[in-house]
């Protein structure tokens, strides 16, 4: 495989006003970094005016640009942060609001015609991220650019978005036969007692699942993605990661010994990890959480104290947990929010333990905390699990 040079343009480390000096070389705008990145003060000479007078160049100097020294890889992040940093009455040294959207659709043309020059742009999805009206204007121009050209890549499967999430979270797993060994214990328990598992884990390809998610369980992505991407603020990857690094860090603190990180594993008795579960929804779940769910005044806490056989496997805590991860994520269309049975059980059970525990749990910690406290929302969520 041939060598690819690579350019990237980073539109928060750019400055519309501010050129970057690149061996003595102010370079200006996003196209005289391009031409820079990839030939050097050979490749900038080709858009030097260009660059100096902060107009777009044309298709066809980019086009000779990228044939000359591809093959090349162009990666863009945050190019509507940059753009919309331009007042449409005036000119900055990085060009124009409009010079910038035309070096774009020029861009995507040139690539057209050299197939061994490739472009990867990320765009945000919601118009919020877009910021001001300039930056929903921004944002509406680039996706149609894109658009006429583009190779629309999003995760197959949901499988494939667990894993991706999870490489960011853990650099490697070190010893594979220990994580195949564990994934297949479980696999193997939730065959063994089928009625009391979701039928998805009845497949053959829920062992697969388990090993792309591992060491978290698959249970936990199915959630956020499912439930807490409904939420206007949450987003699919950031929330995700930022939450899930807050979930691993104090678990590694704490030496949680769980073979997987389970819904029941989330530690909500951390401060910094109920923060930002609290911070997606509704006003008055920290409150539920603290007294109800999670912490060393709540009472699925001394539920656990006075009964041993709960205690032993933190039965009350850890469906308590599920439940929330599972319920707490409302939205207006959903009306009557909650968890079957049978996912609860999926999302705190492990290889080895004994079901009927959980199951106690969930008949005695959401019904007597309700009714003592009238929690609304716990109530309709216990209604749910009949």
């Amino acid at each position: 495989m041939p060598r690819a040079r690579i350019a990237v343009l980073d539109g928060i480390k750019s400055s519309p006003n501010q050129p970057a000096m690149r061996d003595g070389q102010a370079v200006r705008t996003l196209w005289g970094d391009l031409a820079w990145q990839l030939g050097g003060a050979e490749g900038y000479a080709l858009e030097a005016d260009a660059d100096a007078s902060g107009t777009s160049p044309g298709k066809a100097v980019l086009e000779t640009l990228l044939a000359r020294y591809a093959p090349c890889v162009i990666l863009i992040d945050e190019l509507v942060a940059y753009v919309r940093q331009f007042d449409e009455s005036k000119a900055l040294t990085g060009g124009t609001f409009d010079s910038n959207l035309s070096f774009v659709q020029a861009l995507t043309e040139a690539l057209k015609a050299v197939p061994t020059a490739v472009l990867l742009a990320s765009l945000p999805e919601p118009d919020k991220e877009a910021g001001s009206q300039r930056g929903v204007r921004a944002l509406a121009t680039l996706a149609h650019a894109f658009g006429r050209v583009q190779a629309l890549w999003k995760p197959v499967a949901a499988e494939e978005a667990f894993e991706i999430v999870r490489r960011r979270l853990f650099a490697k797993i070190d010893d594979t036969p220990a994580a195949a060994g564990v994934c297949r214990a479980f696999a193997d328990f939730y065959i063994a007692n089928r009625d009391d598992f979701p039928q998805e884990t009845q497949e053959s390809r829920y062992g697969e699942r388990l090993l792309r998610a591992y060491p978290i369980h698959p249970e936990v992505f199915a959630r956020l993605y499912d439930d807490w991407s409904t939420l206007d603020d949450f987003q699919r990857t950031r929330g995700v990661l930022k939450l899930m690094a807050k979930v691993i860090h104090r678990l590694w603190q704490d030496g949680n010994n769980d073979a997987l990180i389970m819904p029941g594993s989330l530690p909500l008795y951390d401060a910094d990890t109920r923060n930002e579960v609290i911070y997606y929804v509704p006003p008055g779940w920290d409150p539920v959480i603290e007294r109800d769910v999670d912490g060393e005044r709540a009472e699925t806490t001394e539920i656990e104290n006075r009964d041993t056989r709960l205690g032993s496997v933190q039965a009350c805590r850890r469906t308590a947990r599920a439940v929330l991860l599972g319920s707490a994520p409302t939205t207006a269309n959903q009306l009557v929010r909650g968890l079957e049975l049978e996912r609860v059980v999926l999302g705190v059970a492990q290889p080895g333990q004994q079901l009927s525990l959980f199951k106690d749990a969930l008949r005695g910690v959401p019904t007597h905390a309700v009714r003592r406290r009238r929690k609304p929302r716990l109530l309709r969520l216990r209604a749910r699990l009949g």
